[in-house]
């Protein structure tokens, strides 16, 4: 009889037979949900305070449900704790735990609760702690950027548009570049932070709970600054979790953009970077290869993590009101986002502390080429002739000197005046690198100043 009370569903009544063992199994979440057990236990204890107050419980029973919840904490932890599919989720086995460790008294706990709410809350909590872990990470990687960039400002490497050399830039410039689109990032994790923050419990299957449950003082208690204002759609609404998704998809996408800038800056074609040994590998048949895998599988998760937002925004679209065992299919991918995200965030801060610049070869690069074709265009402006004509007359030189096989640097005065007469001896020492970074002094631009008025920023806030 004991055994077969153990086994016993706690919704079993109803029932005229005993659920199939494949269904069983296809319908638990435990699998993958007991790592919300710790959040679990925090909302039970706070439940159980809750019916306290409300006279439902007296404080001994919630005092005995208290120290109950925190020996099924313990074991669990201590890994003595034996979960079963049979226990669906991690709800119902913490309830069967509690109630093997106190008796029947753990019967009560889930009085004038449901599932619903709880799980609710459990995701909540659950996304609060991982929010406020991964700002942080962004903020370490963020701080990798700014001290790498502050010892490079006088590095000069090309600027691409379309993948073509542009204009050159400082290499400085490049990695705030990558700070300012994790800034947005931390933004809106923090910002979708406040919606999470708002606590469901108390709301029970979708029409709230008989009980004077005081949701105000509950929420107080689990560090929430205000409760859900309407129960139907508390237990149904996953907006959190899309939104957090939805955040995590953006900063992948920026991660895997500079990933991509990491693996083609390292190539021997490129050279502007040496990644650290520690997070690169090797070929099992060549040698010599120095494999940059890191930032390619960064690169690559982050389609797994846009798969499981679309997944979310998927099981979410035909959904009525209020709970269906649908919802269940947001945590793996909640749970699988929050550590690749966590992951690549903090394996990529390391690669960034220790990959080594080769300045040389970056100056090279942004020596050759027509880079500061703009500058000349600038300098007949200058001169008094209207940006069209000066665009269409650096636009003849460039011309010729590719027909000539010449680069910016080996074409003369006399070559130049051939083009147009408002060049003149002044023009020689304008199409140089360094000259036409520093012209750069509008707001956010490359010039060495603004570069390190950025930085000031930065390290001010």
């Amino acid at each position: 009889m004991k055994e077969k009370s153990k086994n016993k569903k706690m919704w079993s009544g109803r029932f005229k037979s005993t659920t199939n063992k494949l269904v069983e199994t296809f319908t638990a979440s435990l699998p993958f949900d007991r790592r919300l057990y710790a959040h679990d236990i925090a909302g039970n204890i706070a439940w159980a305070r809750a019916l306290a107050h409300a006279k439902v419980l007296t404080k001994d029973e919630a005092d005995k449900i208290t120290d109950g919840l925190k020996t099924v904490k313990k074991a669990i932890e201590d890994g003595r704790a034996e979960f079963s599919d049979r226990d669906e989720d991690i709800h119902m086995a913490v309830e069967r735990l509690l109630t093997e460790t106190i008796g029947e008294l753990g019967g009560k706990l889930h009085t004038g609760r449901s599932r619903n709410d709880q799980v609710a809350l459990d995701l909540r909590l659950y996304l609060r702690d991982e929010i406020k872990q991964i700002i942080e990470a962004v903020k370490a990687l963020q701080s990798a950027l700014t001290a790498k960039a502050k010892n490079h400002i006088d590095v000069v490497m090309p600027g691409y548009t379309h993948l073509q050399k542009a204009q050159p830039i400082r290499y400085a410039h490049y990695l705030l570049a990558y700070y300012e689109m994790l800034e947005r990032d931390r933004l809106r994790f923090q910002d979708g932070f406040q919606r999470v923050n708002v606590m469901p419990l108390g709301s029970g299957a979708l029409a709230g709970t008989n009980y004077p449950i005081d949701r105000e003082a509950l929420a107080e208690a689990l560090g929430f600054p205000s409760v859900t204002q309407n129960s139907l759609d508390a237990v149904s609404d996953r907006d959190g979790a899309i939104e957090f998704l939805s955040a995590a998809a953006i900063l992948m996408m920026h991660l895997s953009r500079f990933c991509e800038e990491l693996i083609l800056w390292s190539t021997e074609e490129f050279g502007f970077l040496e990644l650290p040994d520690s997070y690169c590998t090797g070929s099992s048949l060549m040698p010599q290869k120095k494999n940059p895998d890191v930032p390619e599988l960064i690169r690559a998760k982050t389609g797994r993590v846009y798969g499981h937002l679309i997944a979310l925004l998927t099981v979410m679209k035909g959904l009525p009101l209020a709970y269906n065992k649908d919802l269940q299919e947001d945590k793996e991918a909640v749970f699988d986002t929050v550590e690749t995200t966590k992951n690549s965030l903090t394996i990529l801060t390391g690669l960034v502390k220790g990959m080594t610049v080769r300045r040389e070869a970056a100056e090279r690069a942004a020596g050759k080429g027509f880079l500061l074709a703009t500058e000349a265009a600038d300098y007949l402006v200058g001169k008094g002739l209207p940006f069209r004509q000066a665009h269409e007359v650096v636009g003849r030189i460039v011309r010729y000197c590719l027909d000539q096989h010449k680069d910016f640097s080996q074409i003369s005065l006399k070559e130049l005046q051939k083009f147009s007469s408002r060049f003149q001896k002044d023009i020689l020492g304008y199409l140089d690198l360094e000259a036409s970074l520093e012209r750069k002094q509008s707001t956010g631009a490359t010039a060495r100043n603004r570069i390190r008025e950025q930085i000031r920023r930065i390290e001010g806030k």
